[in-house]
């Protein structure tokens, strides 16, 4: 049975980005927004870097920082990726999942050296400075495990628009 065209963008639910297409994007794109809620109730965020290892999302910041206590208090997160700034057509990836806080020094010694990489791929002796940067007394790593993804590729709602596909393909 054919699904019937589309007349608007009330619901894209339809056109979720593939798998292979979500790795890609996470593990390509190094800057996310990261959401989280004040003591208030109110959610707001900040543009971080970030690393993609392991199937979760890793990011820093000192620990002094509103987030960092926002965290500890209610660990649920929303973080968001985009394609923008990378070669991919316009997709993104929204991670709804739970952050924990890690201040040990086997943590920052992986992560820090791979923050550095993706952000300064050809560039040893800036790494190494970004690294020395980093590595100071307040800084914790914040690991997001996924508990859901809502995806989208504007690349399948293009194609559908077109006529080459159908909602869910």
């Amino acid at each position: 049975m054919a699904v019937p065209k589309m007349r608007n963008y009330e619901d894209v639910s339809e056109f979720r980005l593939d798998p292979r297409d979500c790795e890609y994007l996470l593990k390509t794109q190094t800057e996310c927004s990261f959401v989280w809620r004040m003591g208030d109730g109110w959610p707001i965020g900040v543009v971080m870097s970030y690393v993609w290892y392991d199937g979760k999302l890793w990011t820093t910041a000192s620990s002094q920082r509103p987030r960092i206590a926002a965290v500890r208090r209610d660990n649920r997160v929303c973080v968001v990726i985009s394609s923008a700034g990378i070669p991919m057509r316009p997709c993104t990836a929204t991670i709804r999942g739970w952050c924990s806080i890690h201040e040990d020094e086997a943590t920052k010694r992986w992560f820090f050296p791979d923050l550095a990489k993706a952000l300064i791929p050809d560039d040893a002796e800036r790494q190494r400075r970004f690294i020395a940067m980093l590595d100071s007394p307040r800084r914790v790593v914040m690991c997001v495990e996924p508990e859901k993804f809502i995806t989208f590729d504007s690349g399948k709602m293009r194609e559908y628009w077109r006529g080459g596909m159908e909602p869910g393909e």
